[in-house]
């Protein structure tokens, strides 16, 4: 821990083409040889070669939460020195400051640069970096206020100006005056925070607004996606490229890559059985048999794992190339593509001067 970092930004630590010797790492780790950023390096090295937490303390005597702050920090550390981070940064963080840089996790490259020269700067402790990080964050998120210019300081010193005017106790506000003048990198945010040195007036924080929070309690209202495969005639070639959903999570959240369409449905029986479902649109004429009532558009849902014959269903088949809807009496040897499940209509819309009608009867 007492050299200091050589030259070249790199030098010392693991080279991610170089194969790793773990002996050396273990033995480097146990006898605390090296910089912090050595250690952050051999430990993330142990990590990718197999090693868990619990090993590598075995080993080395270096507990999981120092291994995952030293990891941390040594990554933001290289991520100062490509910045193009002063030597004098690179110097003093290379030797100490990994519970520093560590809160600096969260920053972009361009900001822990600034928040670590903005620590050196002031001689400020691992505290004052995560109240750093946190204003520097949070200032990168808002437009720049009246006053107050991109240096890292003046996003701590707008941090305490904010605060400061919603604090009614004398005490409190000139705390934080005092820290925002500190730490402010402009003389015009220096200025915003003399003003409240005359200025009293007490800005009360705006509550945050009520979150729009409906807990699912039926199980029917939990839908279901289901992919369309198009509307008829459909290729067998696209039905057959539809990809096979599997639901993760409580919310059966649903990931795919490439283009396609999906539906919802609710979570009635006959869907929550389905192994596979797939919808398609169609119209009154897509059965052998038309559909009684107007034409309109149809939603088809098909279970392409269900390809068994069944007098009692309908069922996907190809025809030259094209997807067809047919029933058979009988089994044959015609290849089945799925089975009808469900026909949906859509839901009707009621005419102005009907809507105070209690009732309606479909077609």
């Amino acid at each position: 821990m007492t050299q200091t970092p050589p030259n070249t930004p790199n030098s010392g630590l693991p080279s991610a083409t170089n194969a790793v010797n773990v002996e050396d790492l273990v033995r480097s780790l146990r006898r605390k040889e090296g910089s912090w950023v050595e250690w952050g390096h051999a430990c993330a090295a142990l990590l990718k070669a197999g090693y868990n937490s619990n090993q590598i303390f075995e080993e080395t005597g270096f507990e999981p939460v120092q291994q995952n702050q030293v990891s941390v920090a040594a990554q933001v550390y290289t991520s100062l020195v490509n910045s193009g981070a002063s030597e004098e940064v690179r110097s003093h963080f290379w030797r100490k400051g990994s519970d520093i840089l560590y809160e600096f996790r969260i920053l972009t490259q361009t900001e822990r640069v600034a928040a670590a020269t903005l620590v050196l700067t002031h001689n400020l402790d691992a505290d004052d970096a995560h109240l750093v990080a946190k204003a520097v964050k949070e200032y990168s998120r808002i437009r720049r206020p009246e006053g107050f210019t991109d240096d890292a300081g003046d996003a701590v010193a707008y941090q305490c100006w904010k605060l400061a005017r919603e604090k009614s106790d004398l005490q409190e506000r000139s705390r934080l005056i005092a820290r925002g003048l500190k730490l402010a990198g402009s003389l015009s945010a220096r200025q915003q925070i003399e003003q409240l040195l005359t200025d009293f007036t007490v800005i009360p924080q705006r509550a945050a607004p009520r979150l729009p929070i409906y807990r699912l309690e039926a199980e029917e209202d939990l839908p279901r996606i289901i992919p369309v495969a198009g509307k008829l005639p459909i290729a067998t070639a696209d039905w057959q490229a539809v990809p096979l959903i599997e639901e993760t999570g409580s919310f059966q959240m649903v990931k795919f890559s490439g283009t396609g369409a999906w539906v919802t449905l609710p979570g009635w029986q006959v869907i929550k059985k389905a192994e596979d479902p797939i919808a398609i649109l169609g119209n009154r004429d897509s059965f052998p048999t038309p559909l009684q009532g107007k034409n309109e558009e149809v939603l088809i849902i098909v279970d392409r794992a269900q390809r068994q014959w069944d007098i009692d269903s309908y069922f996907l088949v190809d025809n030259a190339g094209d997807l067809e809807l047919q029933w058979f009496e009988e089994d044959s040897d015609i290849r089945l593509l799925g089975k009808v499940i469900l026909v949906m209509r859509p839901k009707i819309i009621l005419e102005e001067d009907a809507n105070s009608d209690g009732w309606q009867i479909d077609d």
